[in-house]
């Protein structure tokens, strides 16, 4: 049977130069970061290359994950929310949501296991309900800046309210959401009835 390791282990492994760690991470996150991708740049050959791009960042910067901080999926993902926007800034390309659910599951590569893929599904159906549990005029611009790439200005000039508004409403609801996300993982988020 093999070894399954967490994830701080294999990025000490990696801080040590281990190339099978950077395999099983791919391995077990290249869907993520491929979903995370294609959802903001709405490209699938531009979020096939931003998972290669990504994965050679982790592999880098892997000794600036702090684990105290946060787990490494979140990590990871910031590292693919970044680069995503600023490929889809430097493309000045505006995404569209893609229907397609199938084509943002498929990765070019080998799919993870079946235990990360359904804990991978969990932690993203939390934000997911999260984000619909926050009042639409803070999760409006929190989608518009972490999903479509626009800059906190350029949301104020699309919703046409004041800049202060904005990052008030983003501010307050980012809040919300860290607090939702931060209860008990026994207990599913209240969503709201509309």
């Amino acid at each position: 049977m093999a070894t399954i390791y967490t994830d701080d282990q294999l990025i000490s492994a990696l801080r040590l130069g281990e190339g099978w760690a950077m395999t099983a991470l791919y391995d077990r996150y290249a869907r993520l970061v491929f979903s995370l991708s294609l959802r903001i740049l709405n490209d699938r050959p531009t979020a096939e290359e931003a998972v290669q791009e990504v994965f050679v960042k982790v592999w880098k910067r892997a000794r600036d994950y702090d684990a105290a901080r946060g787990k490494f999926s979140s990590w990871l993902s910031g590292i693919a929310h970044n680069y995503a926007i600023d490929e889809l800034r430097r493309r000045r390309i505006r995404p569209s949501a893609s229907d397609d659910e199938e084509e943002m599951a498929d990765v070019v590569s080998d799919s993870p296991a079946p235990l990360d893929l359904a804990l991978q599904s969990l932690e993203h159906r939390r934000i997911v309900d999260a984000l619909c549990v926050i009042p639409a005029e803070q999760r409006q611009p929190i989608e518009m800046a972490y999903f479509e790439g626009y800059t906190q200005q350029e949301i104020s000039d699309r919703l046409r309210e004041p800049l202060g508004t904005i990052k008030t409403r983003m501010r307050l609801g980012m809040q919300k959401l860290k607090s939702l996300l931060n209860e008990s993982e026994d207990e599913p988020i209240r969503i709201k009835e509309i």
